[in-house]
């Protein structure tokens, strides 16, 4: 009986080492498949979404007389956006126009001189003559075809004077103002291309085997909502080297200094997105997770 029971008691101690094995296992396996699934599966929460911005400038000076859109306003291709001043161009039109018709009327003058010429005998105008009268017509040709070219140049500036939208977006940051004076060249508004969001995801090196391009790709928005779908467009092959800058005279100044702990470096991955979130408004600059699929491409 005693025997029985004592046993009894050694498979049951026997069944909880077991069990305590088994846990410990289970324990040991889940925590090394979570480590490597922190430290080479193909995701990373350093995801930034990402546009185009197009910086407009105004193609002519001159000061603002009106502003036609407001501060993140979103405006189609070839919406106004503002206007400078045109009574200038206007009047250099007006000038130029008219310097135009006064050159035709010189050449028409130059043109039927020399066809007066030609038709006189050789001894009634000496070649000489006639080759003045047609050097003066095609010299007359050429500054008219010069004033027809400032008409058109003033034509254009008129035509600028009016800053229109390059593609489909939305107004951003905008800081102008009607009476302010913008001068050709000089960015004074930004506009974010709404067809152009991609997406940079900052891959771990570790990471980087299991990231090919074409591979398909979800990306979670921290603000929440569905998730967007999208492929692997291309990844950085560089990254700056902060440890090793250039020295003074363009030899490597090389860091003697080694911690024990390396940090991956993270490397840029773009990723097109294949899908306009509905109802969803993306904002440049906002942080997603980027997941690539497993068995792509």
């Amino acid at each position: 009986m005693r025997q029985n029971r004592h046993m009894k008691l050694n498979l049951q101690s026997l069944l909880r080492i077991l069990a305590t094995c088994l846990l410990a296992t289970a324990a040991i396996a889940l925590g090394y498949s979570l480590w490597a699934h922190y430290m080479y599966s193909p995701w990373t929460r350093d995801g930034r979404v990402r546009a185009e911005v197009i910086n407009i400038a105004a193609d002519v000076s001159g000061l603002v007389a009106r502003v036609a859109v407001r501060d993140n306003q979103e405006i189609r291709k070839g919406d106004l956006l503002f206007v400078i001043d045109q009574e200038r161009f206007r009047q250099a039109l007006a000038q130029a126009e008219a310097q135009a018709q006064a050159r035709k009327a010189e050449l028409d003058m130059r043109h039927q001189q020399a066809m007066r010429r030609r038709d006189l005998d050789s001894s009634v105008i000496s070649v000489e003559s006639r080759e003045d009268v047609s050097a003066q017509e095609k010299q007359a040709l050429a500054n008219y075809q010069a004033s027809l070219a400032a008409v058109d140049t003033a034509r254009l500036n008129l035509q600028r004077s009016e800053v229109r939208s390059p593609a489909d977006g939305y107004v951003t940051n905008l800081n102008l103002y009607a009476g302010d004076y913008v001068s050709a060249g000089t960015a004074r508004m930004a506009v974010i291309d709404k067809h152009s969001y991609w997406v940079y995801g900052y891959f771990e090196e570790t990471k980087l085997a299991n990231v090919q391009v074409g591979a398909k790709v979800e990306v979670r928005l921290m603000s929440g909502g569905a998730s967007l779908r999208g492929h692997v467009e291309s990844l950085a092959r560089g990254i700056a080297d902060r440890d090793n800058p250039t020295g003074a005279n363009l030899l490597a100044d090389v860091n003697p200094v080694f911690t024990w702990i390396r940090l991956a470096q993270r490397v840029p991955v773009r990723i097109h997105l294949d899908e306009e979130p509905a109802g969803l408004p993306l904002a440049m600059g906002t942080t997603c997770t980027v997941t690539v699929q497993p068995g792509n491409p």
